[in-house]
């Protein structure tokens, strides 16, 4: 009787600079236990300097792999056709100084965004006209209603990142998080075009 496997990409793999890629790291298998322990051992990819820090690896491939080795054996396939494999090269090491400076300009901004905003909507003049409503004092500057508001700013800041510092609040996402997970999934779709459309051009 011919074996059978099921096998899987993964979306996305990380590996060092010059490492030999096996196929236990690229796909999942499923099948008779002593076939796929030996087919997850078989080495797939090099990473080489020239690979740089993309490389997208087809299912074709994968399964040119295996029936070199086993030709006897049926592949089955289910899910996405190629992964990415993200090559980890060394990390540069940045001064205090510019950790520091780009703080600065990212607080600065913010909090110059904030005061434009205000200013925009005439925040001085909302609070003057809120306390005087509740309080019957005209006040130039109502501190009762702008202590809590900007504490509170604070607070929701918090509560849309859901993250205070690198604790998270709870285990939902943040609605940022949810943008960087649609950005990422838009640029690895892109980058799988771009690369399987360079391979294609350079082919003779």
């Amino acid at each position: 009787m011919q074996p059978t496997i099921y096998l899987r990409m993964r979306h996305r793999i990380r590996a060092r600079s010059n490492e030999v890629v096996k196929i236990e790291k690229l796909v999942m298998l499923v099948g008779e236990d002593a076939l796929v322990t030996s087919i997850a051992s078989k080495d797939i990819y090099q990473i080489t300097p020239s690979d740089k820090n993309i490389v997208i690896i087809d299912v074709m491939n994968v399964i040119q792999t295996i029936h070199q080795h086993y030709p006897d054996v049926d592949v089955q396939t289910i899910g996405p056709s190629e992964t990415i494999v993200e090559v980890l090269l060394k990390k540069r090491n940045y001064s205090p100084f510019f950790f520091v400076l780009v703080w600065l300009l990212l607080f600065i901004g913010a909090a110059l965004a904030i005061m434009n905003f205000h200013e925009d909507v005439s925040m001085q003049q909302v609070h003057q006209k809120l306390f005087y409503i509740l309080t019957g004092v005209e006040d130039e500057k109502p501190l009762l209603l702008q202590i809590p508001y900007s504490i509170g700013l604070g607070m929701g800041m918090i509560l849309f990142f859901n993250h205070l510092f690198r604790k998270r609040i709870n285990e939902e996402p943040s609605p940022l998080e949810v943008e960087m997970f649609n950005y990422q999934q838009d640029l690895d779709q892109y980058v799988i075009r771009h690369e399987s459309q360079e391979k294609v051009e350079k082919k003779p």
